[in-house]
């Protein structure tokens, strides 16, 4: 299989769909790699490294979009590049579609065989290749809330950690999944009083077991929404259905209960957000303010730490990405359930069931279009 790689073109969006590393494993399995020049340069992968590991570089993503049979990027495709699409081709990336319904028109009008990274599973029905970015944004939704909660970003001027006589910050996480529990470990790091609410019962047991008496651990209901958002001075949204829109837990209403100046970060923007209040942002331009509360809902935050989430999401992929090289998407989605969970978009049908539900599309099992 022809594989290809080219550099991300959202906003300031330095992680690249393959590392040398990948390159090697690849061309080791009889593969050929075309990389765009400069792809991998903000994550830190020079065109000679990727020369070394075996690839060839080609001047324009046109033309590594061109000859490649499979596209491995991070992050779905702009809409410069939806005429780069073509039909039969495998898009191999995180896609989101359930918050970009053009873009999931473009690949079932082009016959783009689209598979999702975020709804892969494993063996576990975990999310593996979701997994890395979500400790991530976990990690930097702490980081990144504690610096816009300074006054100068229009935040309530609170020292999440406090200092002896004064009290603590008080951080609410919504969602208990992964992004979650990273979001919980780096609010108690910096000595935050931290509560975490989900719906899973036998989530929120587990996370009393890791956290102890530094978490206080809830269970989500409305009640107890309104409740810790009228005490929050951070909020974070870390809700996710696989594949599917996120439901909107924190609305509008809810924004006068909370503390002027309070944060929000909403790790689940990417599909389409945990308040309703909630856009997508940039880096250029990561926050906005409404009813007197700072939102961040950047779109790509593991892009602000290239190198390591390259290399983390490499690790999680190539598998996947391995095995859908060596056998044909086709084989590899029989082969491997996981596989077929991440395929999206496939002969022009929805194949993802959550998918289909939140854009309102007529749903087809993956397995009876393979058939067909």
């Amino acid at each position: 299989m022809i594989i290809g790689t080219t550099k991300e073109l959202k906003n300031h969006e330095y992680r690249v769909g393959l590392t040398p590393d990948n390159v090697m494993h690849y061309v080791a399995h009889g593969h050929t790699v075309y990389v765009e020049t400069g792809a991998g340069e903000g994550a830190g992968f020079s065109d000679a490294e990727y020369v070394e590991a075996g690839a060839k570089i080609l001047s324009t993503p046109k033309e590594v979009f061109d000859n490649a049979d499979m596209i491995v990027k991070v992050k779905e495709p702009e809409e410069c590049e939806y005429a780069l699409l073509r039909e039969g081709q495998i898009l191999y990336t995180y896609l989101h579609l359930a918050a970009n319904p053009e873009l999931t028109r473009i690949l079932m009008e082009k016959n783009v065989k689209a598979v999702a990274f975020e709804t892969i599973t494993d063996e576990q029905n975990n999310l593996p290749c979701l997994r890395p970015m979500s400790q991530i944004a976990g990690r930097l939704s702490i980081q990144e809330g504690a610096k816009y909660i300074e006054r100068s970003y229009g935040g309530r001027g609170i020292l999440m950690g406090g200092v002896p006589g004064v009290e603590r910050g008080k951080i609410v996480i919504i969602g208990g999944g992964i992004a979650g529990t990273y979001a919980a470990k780096a609010a108690v790091g910096i000595d935050a009083q931290v509560t975490l609410l989900d719906i899973n019962p036998n989530r929120l047991a587990y996370l009393e077991d890791i956290f102890g008496a530094s978490v206080t651990t809830l269970y989500s209901t409305e009640a107890n929404i309104r409740k810790t958002l009228a005490e929050a001075d951070l909020v974070i949204g870390s809700v996710l259905i696989p594949g599917g829109a996120t439901p909107k837990l924190v609305r509008r209403e809810h924004l006068k209960l909370m503390k002027k100046g309070a944060v929000i970060v909403d790790i689940a923007i990417d599909q389409g957000g945990c308040c309703e209040s909630s856009h997508v942002t940039t880096h250029d331009d990561p926050v906005f303010i409404e009813e007197g509360i700072v939102h961040y809902c950047v779109g790509n935050m593991p892009g602000a730490v290239p190198y390591t989430s390259t290399v983390a999401l490499a690790n999680a992929t190539i598998r996947y990405g391995s095995l859908i090289a060596d056998n044909g998407l086709e084989a590899a989605a029989r082969m491997n359930e996981g596989v077929a969970n991440g395929v999206n978009i496939y002969a022009g049908k929805c194949v993802n069931k959550n998918l289909a539900n939140s854009l309102s599309l007529e749903y087809t099992q993956l397995a009876d279009v393979l058939e067909a």
